[in-house]
């Protein structure tokens, strides 16, 4: 073998060695890339608990000063079962009967009378004459109903040339 064969051999297997060093460290770098994007997840992740165990620990501090005043300043107590009722007659024996003098009841629900008419939806009223549309309206003849043709008849009439000046209003 000639002296610049082993040189290009030598070359070529320094390539080969730099090249596979490349690889080991290129593959280390991303591993250790990979292990700092998991680490940065568990923080978010245990930031995001820390908050969450702060406002718990809030919640239960303010219930134990809650507590605290309502032992020394309100002395409120839950309900016993004895408290609770059975149903609308047992709240019903609670009542009173009026008393002799009291006002009647205020009622504010009414009954239409037998003179108005009896509808389910308010009258419309026209933006522009500010009447009952009801009441424009003559009620002594119904609006007439426009003859309907069947559809043979409107396909067998054929089609109708209409000038476009006529259509526009005029001419030019």
């Amino acid at each position: 073998m000639t002296g610049s064969r082993m040189r290009n051999i030598g070359w070529v297997a320094v390539l080969v060695v730099c090249t596979a060093l490349y690889l080991g460290l290129h593959f280390k770098v991303n591993s250790v890339k990979s292990q700092v994007r998991q680490a940065e997840r568990k923080i978010v992740a245990l930031e995001a608990e820390k908050v969450l165990l702060e406002t718990e620990f809030e919640t239960r501090s303010n219930q134990q000063q809650l507590a605290t005043w309502n032992d020394v300043e309100f002395g409120y107590k839950a309900p016993t079962p004895g408290q609770f009722l059975e149903g609308e007659r047992q709240l019903a024996q609670f009542g009173t009967p009026p008393a002799k003098g009291a006002p009647a009841p205020i009622r504010v629900a009414r009954a239409p009378s037998a003179e108005e008419e009896v509808s389910s939806f308010p009258a419309m009223v026209s933006p522009i004459t500010g009447q009952a549309i009801a009441a424009e309206m003559p009620k002594s003849a119904p609006p007439a109903q426009a003859a309907r043709e069947d559809l043979s008849a409107r396909l067998s009439r054929g089609t109708e040339l209409v000038a476009i000046e006529d259509v526009i209003g005029g001419s030019r």
